[in-house]
């Protein structure tokens, strides 16, 4: 058995792919409709070809409970990063929410939490 991808939604499918590219360096590789389930989904891959994330967006999407940390259900994405200071102060400067700033778990390993744009929480990892 292999895991294949992990998919989160998105309010804004252009604005999430952004992010993902922009921010994290993420490679679009396909993107199409699904009308069927009213819904569109776009697939990136990490540089180095090892990880899929799938973005779905849905037109009839009543209520977005990913930003309200209490209320949900999937926790954190995770990224490492060669630059963990210098990222960080990119988002920010992109407008987008660092939650946790760097900050050093064991000797030479240090995190920092920020959200994409619907609030997923992403854990960005140097060491």
């Amino acid at each position: 058995m292999t895991f294949v991808h992990v998919s989160i939604r998105t309010s804004d499918m252009d604005r999430s792919i952004s992010f993902y590219s922009d921010m994290l360096g993420m490679e679009l590789q396909r993107r199409r409709a699904i009308p069927r389930n009213r819904a569109e989904i776009a697939f990136l891959k990490d540089p180095d070809g090892e990880f899929s994330l799938e973005l779905t967006h849905y037109d009839d999407q009543k209520e977005f409970l990913q930003a309200d940390y209490m209320k949900r259900t999937f926790d954190h994405l995770a990224f490492r990063v060669d630059n963990l200071k210098d990222l960080v102060e990119r988002i920010r400067e992109a407008g987008y929410t660092v939650t946790d700033e760097p900050f050093e778990l064991d000797p030479g390993h240090w995190l920092a939490f920020v959200e994409d744009p619907d609030g997923t929480l992403i854990e960005l990892i140097q060491s």
